[in-house]
């Protein structure tokens, strides 16, 4: 038996982009067979330094997402906690794995940094740096030596991440892949992920997994389409 787990997921609590209840969201998933969601709300200024709360309050309200799924699912699934980080002056988005609640609170406006500063202070702390839909428009692709991952495949049906340039871009330079659904709509269709031997319980266990490239990436629904992505294993990267 092999479990799934989903990489990217927004919750209706806190990405501005998301208009799904997460609850709904949640129910989706079960359906699908999913055994753990890693929850990558939007890390951003207008998020996390809204005027006239403390940062105490901002985390709050960015936990809330993570927090509630969390809670609505427990004993069915695992919730994972991580984060779609945009720096400041910049259209790119990353996601990471490996922080905790205890790490963000201790860590405040991490959007405020470079993306050689934070890719230094990610292998200090043991976390994964991996750029999210690199190839669609507005875009940057940034130098590989910064990422520790690349998003081969992202399932949202409203874009055109190209998915085919970043598995080919990502194989070619070594980087460990991800895939993600990047659920935020009610016609988002679940297609992304990762299929393991046993079920991710906590981000250390995730971010052990996602070094080992022991395992194989979902790609399915219309986005697979792309350049006729398929499941593919970690290690042929």
């Amino acid at each position: 038996m092999q479990y799934k787990t989903e990489l990217h997921l927004h919750t209706d609590l806190v990405s501005p982009c998301a208009d799904l209840p997460y609850t709904e969201a949640a129910e989706r998933y079960l359906e699908a067979g999913y055994t753990t969601i890693v929850v990558t709300d939007h890390y951003s200024r207008p998020i996390v330094e809204r005027e006239g709360r403390s940062w105490e309050e901002s985390m709050d309200h960015f936990l809330s997402g993570y927090r509630a799924m969390k809670e609505y699912l427990d004993g069915r699934a695992n919730v994972l906690l991580g984060c779609e980080l945009r720096f400041d002056g910049s259209r790119n988005d990353y996601l990471v794995f490996g922080v905790t609640e205890e790490f963000l609170r201790q860590n405040p406006t991490l959007n405020r940094m470079s993306v050689p500063e934070f890719s230094a202070f990610a292998k200090e702390n043991g976390l994964l740096f991996v750029q999210a839909h690199p190839f669609r428009n507005s875009m940057t692709i940034v130098k590989p030596h910064f990422l520790d991952g690349i998003e081969v495949f992202n399932g949202h049906k409203g874009h055109d991440s190209r998915n085919f340039l970043a598995h080919a871009y990502a194989k070619h330079c070594g980087l460990i892949p991800t895939s993600g659904t990047d659920f935020h709509h009610p016609d988002s269709v679940i297609s992304g992920g990762i299929l393991t031997d046993a079920p991710i319980t906590s981000v250390e266990q995730l971010v052990a997994v996602l070094k080992s490239r022991d395992y194989t990436l979902i790609c399915e629904g219309p986005c697979a389409r792309d350049g006729d992505l398929h499941n593919i294993h970690a290690s042929e990267f």
